[in-house]
């Protein structure tokens, strides 16, 4: 039996409140892994996580504001290194974590394009094939401004350019944090019909959203976090029922 895609195991992240330590792997480099401890306004937006992502499976995030669901994802894509635990990833990921995608404000769209394509792994003539493609489905309002520095792009332009590169990517596993609600509803029907098109191909999904009706086309399996701990890992609509009852209490 093949390992699990995604796994993690006793999994926390410690934060300063404050203090902008997001415990980068840039952090790590300059500070060659010396953390200074805080005694006043420590917390851990995340503690003792447990969980296993089989490939192809869907899994929705589900939880109040500031409850850990953006900052789960940020550790599954490697972005921040926990200080408990332990989380492994046995693919490479496709993230699509803030509207800028990641994004150089002072480079066009353009650049942007191959610098994040490149980094993410994708070869210089890829995306010189590909470009056209990439930039027909981020939409004619970017593609008249493609060479343009992206510090004038609209949030809505930003998560078109950003989403129609991470769609091209090949990597196993999305990672999708409501990049949905921005965009008109020309531009959400492609997002969808893209999500749909990579799980066809037995992509893993794992998608943060407020947005019910997505959670429940796209995801079978559901993790509701609050205050930090797995509350309930099971279906989507177990995880939306036990969300709903405490939101009611």
């Amino acid at each position: 039996m093949a390992d699990p895609i995604i796994e993690a195991a006793g999994l926390g992240i410690r934060f300063v409140r404050n203090r902008r330590r997001q415990l980068r792997l840039r952090d790590l480099a300059l500070h060659r892994g010396r953390r200074g401890d805080h005694a006043d306004g420590r917390f851990w937006p995340l503690r003792d996580l447990t969980f296993s992502i089989e490939a192809g499976d869907t899994v929705g995030v589900i939880g109040r504001n500031g409850t850990g669901k953006s900052t789960l994802l940020r550790l599954i894509a490697g972005v921040l290194i926990p200080d408990e635990g332990w989380i492994t990833v046995r693919g490479a990921v496709a993230p699509l974590l803030e509207l800028s995608a990641g994004f150089s404000a002072e480079l066009t769209g353009r650049e942007n394009l191959h610098l994040v394509g490149g980094l993410h792994g994708l070869s210089p003539s890829y995306l010189r094939r590909r470009v056209e493609e990439i930039v027909s489905f981020a939409g004619k309002q970017v593609e008249q401004a493609l060479d343009t520095p992206v510090r004038h792009y609209s949030s809505g332009m930003k998560v078109r350019l950003g989403f129609a590169i991470i769609s091209h990517l090949p990597h196993p596993v999305l990672l999708v944090d409501e990049v949905t609600a921005v965009g008109d509803a020309e531009f959400r029907q492609k997002c969808y019909a893209t999500i749909d098109r990579l799980l066809g191909e037995g992509r893993t999904l794992v998608l943060v959203s407020h947005n019910e009706q997505d959670l429940t086309r796209f995801c079978r399996r559901g993790f509701y976090l609050d205050a930090g701990r797995m509350v309930v890992d099971g279906t989507m609509a177990e995880a939306l029922a036990e969300y709903h009852r405490a939101v009611a209490r």
